[in-house]
């Protein structure tokens, strides 16, 4: 398989798969591809909040599964770029597939405090987030495996796997670089 200038970094909820493309963005002047943008706007449009969505696509997996085909058909047309998806790995199997990690009481912290996700996740305490991460984490990997015979969570699907929860953002950005610049090159 040829491969592609393009970084897929998936990950754990709130691992900072955002924070990090941004600065893979910069770093390396590429593009990007979110399939969470996508799917937070379908969500918004329809008046449900992230959860209730994702449950709304295990019922439409037609929908699941023209979000995911998004990410290939770009790839198609396109190099330089990081998908911040899910299943980019899955998606664009020729790019460098990075996994995030993240310990679940952080994740919940950091989404907690995120304001970018107050408009598909309203919640009175930490405690209420950490338990809706969690029951979105296992809808996810059910209707994964129900569309795609994939388990997101199994780390040898990917190049990296890197956990964050002690790293700063620009940390986690270098060691991707560094690894994919050695990807690139073998």
């Amino acid at each position: 398989m040829k491969k592609k200038n393009i970084i897929s970094l998936a990950g754990d909820l709130a691992a900072g798969k955002g924070t990090v493309s941004e600065i893979l963005i910069k770093d390396l002047n590429y593009g990007i591809y979110r399939n969470g943008e996508y799917a937070r706007k379908l969500a918004r449009d329809m008046g449900l909040d992230i959860t209730s969505f994702n449950a709304f696509l295990a019922e439409h997996p037609e929908i699941d599964l023209q979000i995911e085909k998004s990410a290939s058909e770009y790839a198609k047309e396109h190099d330089n770029f990081i998908i911040d998806a899910r299943l980019g790995w899955y998606a664009v199997p020729e790019s460098f597939k990075v996994y995030l990690k993240v310990d679940i009481d952080v994740a919940a912290q950091r989404a907690f405090n995120d304001p970018k996700r107050k408009s598909t996740e309203s919640f009175e305490t930490v405690e209420e987030q950490k338990a809706d991460m969690i029951r979105r984490y296992k809808m996810e990997n059910d209707r994964y495996w129900k569309l795609y015979h994939v388990h997101k969570d199994d780390m040898s699907n990917y190049d990296l796997v890197i956990d964050t929860t002690k790293l700063t953002p620009e940390q986690t950005a270098k060691i991707i670089e560094e690894e994919y610049e050695k990807w690139l090159n073998k």
